[in-house]
C-alpha cells in the first residue's frame, strides 16, 4: 500500500558534513541532490504529495553565513530543477509565512507556484519559512477576522472549518512522516496535520536518503495498521 502523502523532515546535513570533515555548506549540498532523487522517487513510487520540510521559522537563528547559503541553494534548485518538475506534470505550493521574505526569494517561490499551478500529476509541497504553531495562530487570527467581520459564525467553528484556514487548506493530511538522522521529534513540523500520520524514523543524515530509504519507508508504513483512534483499521489507500 503506497501513502498518497508523505512529509519529510530533512534533517542531519551539518552532521554529515562534518563527520566527512566538510563545511556544513557541504552536507546543505548534498542534501539537494537527496531532495532531487527522492523527488523523482516519490512520483515513481505514485505517491501523489510530498511534502518537504525545507526551511523552518526557527532556522534564521542560524548564523548568517549557512542561511545564506541555504536561501542560494533554494534559488539554486528552483531555477535548476522548476522546468524538469513543470514538464513532468508536478504542481509546486509553497506553505509557510510570506511576510518579511527577501523580495527575490518570495518572487521565486510564486513563480514556481504560478508556473505549476494546473498540472494535475503529483505534488510538491515545500514549507518554506514554516512553523505549525505559527500556521495554527495565523489560522486562528484569519478566523477571528472572519468572525469580526460576520463572514463566519463561532458556532460555525469545526475542525473541518479551521483546516480551511491553514497553509494547507486543501491538501490532504500525510500518511506517512519521516525524518531522516536518527531524531525521533516532528520539531513542529505540521502538528495538526500529523495527528494520525504514520511515523517512520530513518537512521541515516538526508544526503544519504535516497530511492532505497523511502522504499523502505513505505514498507514499513504498509505493515502498519490505522484506526484513527478507533477499534477497526481504516483503509488509507
Amino acid at each position: 500500500m503506497t501513502p498518497e502523502h508523505i512529509a519529510i523532515i530533512m534533517d542531519g546535513n551539518g552532521r554529515w558534513a562534518k563527520e566527512r570533515g566538510l563545511p556544513r555548506a557541504a552536507g546543505h549540498r548534498a542534501g539537494v541532490e537527496a531532495l532531487r532523487e527522492t523527488v523523482r522517487a516519490a512520483g515513481e513510487l505514485g505517491v501523489r504529495w510530498l511534502t518537504v520540510y525545507a526551511f523552518s521559522s526557527e532556522n534564521w537563528s542560524r548564523p548568517k553565513s549557512e542561511v545564506s547559503d541555504l536561501m542560494g541553494l533554494l534559488k539554486l534548485f528552483i531555477r535548476r530543477d522548476l522546468a524538469d518538475l513543470h514538464a513532468n506534470g508536478v504542481r509546486v505550493r509553497v506553505i509557510g509565512r510570506r511576510e518579511g521574505l527577501d523580495p527575490e526569494i518570495g518572487g521565486l517561490l510564486r513563480e514556481a507556484e504560478a508556473l505549476t499551478a494546473l498540472n494535475t500529476k503529483n505534488n510538491l509541497v515545500i514549507a518554506f519559512n514554516y512553523g505549525g504553531r505559527d500556521e495554527i495562530a495565523r489560522a486562528g487570527r484569519r478566523i477571528a477576522e472572519a468572525v469580526a467581520e460576520g463572514k463566519l459564525t463561532a458556532e460555525a467553528i469545526c475542525e473541518e472549518t479551521f483546516a480551511d484556514y491553514l497553509d494547507t487548506a486543501g491538501i490532504p493530511d500525510p500518511d506517512l512522516v519521516i525524518r531522516t538522522s536518527g531524531e525521533k521529534r516532528l520539531s513542529n513540523f505540521l502538528p495538526w496535520q500529523s495527528a494520525y500520520s504514520e511515523l517512520v524514523f530513518a537512521p541515516c543524515y538526508w544526503p544519504d536518503f535516497g530511492r532505497a530509504e523511502l522504499v523502505n519507508a513505505v514498507e514499513e508504513f504498509s505493515t502498519r495498521e490505522r484506526r484513527f483512534g478507533g477499534v477497526v483499521a481504516r483503509d488509507a489507500s
